[in-house]
């Protein structure tokens, strides 16, 4: 797991070759103004998800990791605590490879951390992680990148 601020997003280039593709995909495109839905990049390997999610409490966050796909997810307009625990200290759930998620019930994350707009959370294969922590609606942007 990583939080930063979306500034440094480059400074992480070296961890997966998409990530250059997201840099630029933000140099070239204002988040705050684009319409729901997904927006592909590069196939299934890289698209954005720009989404209203609904706030939840720590006790209804759900903890989920992704096999496949590493997020960046970045709160646009307040913002969104993340719960965290390491996969390796999660329970055996059943995966779902149609959809690239194992969801972890109500399995309470270990520790919590809150990104504002303009910065950033990158969860790994290895990153259990709970989104949509917030005392409100969150609009956020997930990237979707081939891990």
């Amino acid at each position: 797991m990583i939080i930063d601020t979306l500034d440094n997003l480059g400074k992480y280039i070296g961890l997966n070759p998409l990530f250059a593709d997201v840099v630029a995909f933000l140099k070239d495109h204002d988040l705050n103004t684009l319409e729901d839905g997904k927006h592909p990049i590069k196939d299934k390997n890289l698209f954005v998800n720009i989404t209203t999610a609904k706030g939840r409490a720590r006790e209804a966050a759900v903890l989920e990791t992704h096999i496949d796909m590493i997020d960046i997810q970045i709160p646009l307009d307040t913002e969104e605590t993340f719960g965290y625990t390491p996969l390796q200290d999660l329970p055996a759930f059943e995966y779902n490879a149609e959809k690239d998620i194992t969801k972890y019930g109500d399995t309470l994350a270990q520790t919590y951390v809150t990104c504002r707009p303009g910065q950033m959370a990158i969860f790994f294969p290895q990153d259990g992680h709970a989104p949509c922590i917030a005392e409100r609606d969150i609009k956020k942007a997930i990237f979707k990148v081939k891990s």
